[in-house]
């Protein structure tokens, strides 16, 4: 029975009511921006052509969904980690208060630890939070004192990209091959450093119906980012976690969502989305490696986890000939005018 209804409420209709949202003709108010400029903030900036060099040669990618328990921060730390292995230097910003990936990677910040708070905060760098776990691997950590970044920063004319600016300073010096952030369940405003800090989404999805209903709005907050605080925002990745094979619904869901992405308007944010074609599979020593500090590939090499993300790290590399140009963010001077007419 909850077949037929799943597909009787397929994707392309639960997702339905999002399209007017990817075109901003219909929103006016949409072309407003969420943040006023940083004094002084195109000065800062290199010129175009060094710009969109350094970005080309650095991948940020924002892990998130709202909905836990989808294998967010499974796939956070080890998309890193795997990363690593293959010889790219990586970062990992652990954006979520909880502070999984940070203990997953063997690191509990407590005491005086610095820690991403400190970065939101702005009282000390990223340069100064990081810290290497592995031979090619950082990680920025976080704990509970990073629930209260949000409060602090709701009045903050530059709350949104606080991050990015932050993380353009510590690649200016020390620049990396990639940026991977764990984002919380949330939607919040750690969410949307991440998203404007960021050039590419991945969002991973347990192909059940109720978890794809939360695409919708993961998609919507996507655009509207993209629309506001950072055109290069693009869903470049949909992966699917705890995969039970040979099953029916998996198979449907994974369908549903192939048509949803193939029939997405040129405009939207998450258009030529890739859906992977690893599948993250159920095995218990996913679930066990966070206990022993350590990614999959350190504490079971051998198993089926570990044999899933490495393939899916490769996967991931693969995109890196097919990803797209970069047009430049929005700045400083382009956000003046719009505010001024406001």
């Amino acid at each position: 029975m909850l077949l037929v209804v799943s597909r009787h409420c397929s994707l392309t209709r639960i997702l339905a009511r999002y399209r007017p949202l990817a075109d901003s003709s219909s929103h006016p108010e949409s072309d407003r921006p969420i943040v006023p400029p940083l004094n002084g903030l195109a000065e800062r900036q290199s010129g175009p052509t060094n710009k969109a060099a350094e970005r080309n040669s650095m991948r940020t990618i924002a892990v998130m969904n709202q909905k836990g328990g989808v294998g967010k921060t499974t796939s956070s730390v080890n998309i890193a980690a795997g990363l690593a292995s293959r010889g790219k230097k990586v970062l990992l910003i652990d954006l979520d208060p909880q502070g999984h990936a940070s203990i997953h990677l063997g690191i509990e910040a407590v005491d005086d630890m610095p820690t991403i708070y400190d970065v939101f905060a702005q009282r000390k760098s990223l340069a100064e939070v990081r810290q290497m776990v592995s031979p090619q691997l950082w990680v920025a950590p976080s704990n509970i004192d990073l629930a209260a970044a949000e409060m602090e920063l709701v009045d903050s004319p530059v709350r949104e990209i606080v991050l990015r600016e932050s993380l353009k300073q510590l690649t200016q010096d020390e620049p990396f091959d990639y940026v991977v952030m764990d984002c919380p369940p949330s939607l919040g405003v750690l969410t949307i450093n991440a998203l404007t800090a960021a050039r590419e989404v991945f969002i991973p999805v347990q192909p059940h119906f109720f978890a794809l209903q939360g695409l919708s709005k993961l998609f919507s907050t996507t655009a509207l980012v993209s629309r506001r605080l950072n055109r290069d925002l693009r869903v470049t990745g949909i992966l699917f976690c705890l995969y039970e094979t040979g099953t029916r619904l998996a198979n449907d869901v994974c369908d549903d969502l192939a048509d949803f992405l193939t029939r997405s308007e040129p405009e939207a944010p998450w258009f030529g989305a890739k859906l992977f074609e690893t599948r993250i599979r159920r095995n218990i020593k996913l679930a066990e490696s966070p206990s022993f500090g350590q990614s999959i590939f350190a504490y079971a090499p051998k198993c089926p986890g570990a044999a899933d993300y490495l393939a899916l790290v490769d996967e991931v590399i693969a995109m890196e000939e097919k990803l797209p140009a970069v047009e430049p963010t929005v700045d400083a001077q382009e956000l003046e005018p719009l505010l001024a007419a406001a």
